[in-house]
């Protein structure tokens, strides 16, 4: 199957209230494991790449190694930018054959982020690829973004209504308490899913987006940890909140972090128990592995895509 873009499969998101999981990939083993999950469950899935991402493993690599994926699997893949920084990138990637593009303009103002997201959208309709936009703005760290806790702010539902009507994007990433990177909260974990109910009563045909939306899996942190890692009161957003969202109207539910953590925390496992192991096959593929579990694992049980495709 060709890459799709997403908007049947959001349509089919919001009509039988689900999400479908988009993977961040930065390398073969990597979009293996994300493809090979999913066609064992039987779900669409998003593979996005961000900015660094793509100036890691170069543009034709990420690719061609999608296309690959995709000829060996029958279900439905979008290739996304994940984080767009500025028109360039998302034409570039528009270029070089992604299905779909995010174009974040959330550190601007408003009437920027506006004019910036319709210039993205024009371009990229007329060429049949998809645009996620953002407004608000989410805290924390993670590739090229940066926000501190005090610059973040939740997305005001009117301020959402009127940016769709305006831009014309496909999808809203909005702001709700989620946060980028491993240290996602201080305190008790909370969403604001009163903002997102007031967002889909305003917008209830257009997929909502949920970033920084990875669990932080204790187990995954204890394994980093117990292997020489040194990750100290990392928290992420926990399942059973995630599957709430995915009921209560969001679409798509980025993923990174717990991949990174299942990766390194394999790897580390492997040269901990035998250090003198120097065979990248020997440590990665165990690595990957884990990677395809993590994400079957939020397939099946937090998102509810399986047998969606």
């Amino acid at each position: 199957m060709p890459l799709v873009t997403t908007k049947d499969m959001f349509e089919k998101s919001m009509k039988e209230h689900f999400a479908i999981g988009a993977f961040n990939v930065n390398n073969m083993e990597i979009i293996q494991a994300i493809v090979d999950a999913a066609a064992e469950e039987n779900s669409p899935v998003i593979l996005q790449a961000s900015s660094s991402a793509i100036k890691y493993a170069r543009i034709n690599y990420l690719r061609k190694m999608v296309e690959a994926a995709i000829e060996e699997h029958d279900i439905p893949v979008a290739l996304h930018l994940d984080h767009g920084p500025d028109f360039e990138t998302c034409k570039m990637c528009i270029d070089n054959g992604f299905s779909s593009v995010m174009i974040d303009g959330s550190k601007y103002d408003f009437e920027e982020n506006v004019e910036l997201t319709k210039k993205v959208v024009e371009y990229a309709h007329s060429r049949g690829v998809v645009v996620e936009a953002e407004l608000g703005k989410l805290a924390g760290i993670e590739d090229d973004v940066n926000v501190s806790e005090q610059d973040s702010m939740y997305t005001d539902p009117a301020q959402a209504q009127e940016f769709v009507e305006r831009t014309n994007c496909d999808s809203l990433a909005i702001a709700i308490g989620t946060s980028h990177g491993a240290y996602k909260f201080k305190g008790e974990a909370k969403l604001r899913f009163d903002i997102l109910q007031k967002v889909k009563e305003k917008l209830p045909n257009t997929p909502i987006v949920l970033h920084g939306a990875s669990t932080v899996i204790p187990e995954l942190v204890e394994m980093c940890n117990q292997y020489g890692g040194n990750i100290p009161g990392a928290k992420g957003v926990p399942d059973e909140m995630l599957h709430e969202a995915s009921l209560k109207g969001v679409s798509k539910i980025n993923v990174d972090t717990d991949l990174r953590l299942a990766m390194t925390g394999a790897i580390r496992k492997v040269f901990t128990e035998d250090p003198s192991a120097f065979d990248p096959r020997k440590y990665l593929t165990p690595a990957r592995d884990l990677v395809k579990a993590t994400v079957q694992h939020k397939i099946r049980d937090v998102f509810g895509s399986s047998n969606r495709a």
